[in-house]
Formats: C-alpha cells, structure tokens, sequence
C-alpha cells in the first residue's frame, strides 16, 4: 500500500521528525506485521525490538505525532517560523537539526504528543498491554471515592522514554545535542503530568452529589501545547559542562537561574527567519497574513521584517440573517462582506 511503501522508505521514527512526517500522510493503514521493523533500516536495534514488541502501540505513536503537528501549527500560527512542514525530511527543515529553541519545542510536544497517545489509546481499550490506572483507588483525603478509568498515564511516559530516548541514549549521552534532546523530550512529558486532571461525577437523589467518584484524566492536548508554548517563551540557552564526572547543560549566562525539568533549553540562537533559505527549510514571511494593527509579532511591522506589505481588498461570503423555524432548524443568508487583507511583501 501507499501507506506501507512511505513507511519503509521514510524509515519511521528514526528520528523524531521523521516520526512526524509520517502523520503528514492522509493514506494510513494499520502497522502490523513484525516484517515492517526489520525493514526500517535507520532503527537502532533496540527500537527495531520495540517495534516488534509493540506493532499495536505504533499507530498510538502515529497518532501522536499527528497530534504534535497540529498543536506545533496552532501554537504558532501568528510567528515568523509558523511550524510549517515540508514534503521533504526532516520535515520542518533544517531548523530542527539545529540545536535552537524551534528544535526544542518540536523535541517537547512530539515526546508529549506520543505520551498522551499512548495513555489514551490504553484508558480506551484498544491496548492489551494497558488499560486503566488500577493505581488510584480507595477513598481520597478529600472525601470522594476514587473509580472509573483513571489514565495511565504512567504506561504513556514510559512508553515514550523507552521508545524516544532511547536513540539519543545511543548517541552516548555526553554529546550536548543529545543531552539537549533528552531534556526537552521530559519536559515535554512532564507538561502533561503536571497538568494532569482529576474528573468527578455525582451520584444521589436528583443529582444532590451524595456520592462522589473521581479519577484522573490526562488534560486536553491544546493545554500541554499552551504550556510548552510558555516554556519555549521562557526557554534558557545552555552550554555544556563539566559537572563532577559528567557533562551537563548549565545556562550560558551565569546570572540567570538554572533551568528545571520542565524548562526548555537550547544551545543555538534561532535564524530570524525572515528570508527564504529552502536548504535550511526557512521559507520566509513573504505572502504571510499580517495583522496591521498589531504591535506584537503578529503585526506587519514584525511579521514582515520591516519590508512593509501588500494591501488588497478581498470578499468575503458569511452567513446573516440567520432566523430560527419551528422546529427544528435555522435558515441563514449568504452575505457578501468586503475585507482588507494585509500580506507581507
């Protein structure tokens, strides 16, 4: 299928944003046969062995990568590098081989992404390995019973630790890239851990809540991309160190604090981004949107590098005058609306 021949060509998740490039494709089927890890040539052996371990954990791996796409392209929607992909690998460019805060977050929210696609795909049943968290039961110190399915989300970063890192553990853990790469990969799933929810439902008479039963859930994936987008706001520039017997990464400037498990952190300034440079997978601002009343990097100004913009008057079809019919349905019109779209030079 279309699906398997770009699987084995593409050599799924040898690295991870060749992992994404496989949530790019729109033909996907099921990854099932034990043949098709042998055959991912880039695979180190002990993901080779995962690989055959798991076959019906690896569409959760999919699908998590898919996740990370999207939440990547949201989070970045209004910035000069918008997390656009290309039909080459890796699939963001030359950005993400580069240790820069753009590598970070991709690094973060695609081991996030594969933690929570896992735990999901556990809570729902669709794993024999997993099911729910039969951790968390008994009463809690609040009062309320714990039941239901509680996300087990413990599978789901496990999963992601031994299937993600384990290709940057080979590497020898010194080299700064990877070092890099292993602690944006925990922060992105401590993201979802820190966030993680406890849901409730009431049990009574007319719902008067006389019973109470808990269980925790993983929080929606659009909350652990908003958080990592705040991390990667605040992210620290490192450079390795000596420490005792081992290299560490420690903040290039001393006077800044050093980072926290669920900081992210980079070794490399970021390109403005601004140009187009297709070798290193930077296609530039020229033709993007701009909003031409905002001061922030969404603006005109900043967008577009200080080049200026194309200022066009576009229509645009809307639904008015909607009224509503007994019973059951509205009925709108289709309105005509001139607009002024603003693209950078």
């Amino acid at each position: 299928s279309t699906f398997m021949s770009c699987f084995r060509s593409l050599r799924l998740l040898t690295q991870i944003t060749e992992c994404l490039y496989l949530a790019k494709l729109s033909s996907v089927g099921s990854i099932s046969e034990e043949e098709t890890c042998e055959k991912l040539k880039g695979l180190i052996q002990r993901q080779v062995q995962m690989c055959k371990r798991n076959l019906e954990v690896m569409d959760s791996v999919r699908r998590g990568a898919q996740l990370a796409i999207e939440e990547c392209q949201y989070q970045f929607r209004n910035r000069r590098w918008n997390c656009s992909t290309l039909d080459s690998l890796p699939v963001f460019g030359k950005v993400v081989t580069q240790g820069t805060r753009e590598a970070a977050f991709v690094y973060a929210i695609s081991s996030a992404g594969v933690a929570f696609a896992v735990t999901r795909a556990c809570s729902s049943g669709e794993l024999e390995k997993c099911g729910c968290d039969r951790t968390v039961h008994g009463v809690s110190p609040q009062g309320f019973q714990w039941s239901g399915c509680s996300d087990n989300i413990a599978y789901g970063v496990a999963f992601s630790q031994s299937f993600v890192d384990v290709r940057e553990r080979s590497k020898g853990a010194s080299s700064s890239r990877a070092l890099m790469n292993l602690h944006n990969n925990e922060a992105g799933r401590k993201a979802i851990l820190t966030h993680m929810r406890v849901e409730c439902k009431c049990h009574g008479v007319s719902g008067s809540c006389e019973v109470k039963t808990c269980w925790r859930a993983v929080p929606p994936f659009r909350q652990v991309g908003h958080a990592l987008k705040e991390k990667f706001d605040g992210a620290t520039e490192v450079e390795p160190r000596r420490v005792g017997s081992s290299r560490a990464l420690v903040p290039r400037n001393a006077q800044f604090k050093p980072h926290t498990d669920e900081d992210l952190v980079y070794l490399e300034p970021s390109p403005d981004f601004c140009e187009q440079d297709m070798r290193s997978g930077v296609l530039g601002t020229r033709g993007r949107t701009c909003n031409k009343t905002s001061k922030a990097i969404d603006g005109c100004e900043l967008l577009c590098c200080g080049r200026g913009f194309h200022t066009a008057q576009v229509e645009l079809a809307e639904r008015c005058s909607c009224k509503f019919h007994w019973c059951c349905f509205v009925k709108c019109r289709q309105c005509q609306r001139l607009v002024e779209l603003h693209t950078c030079r």
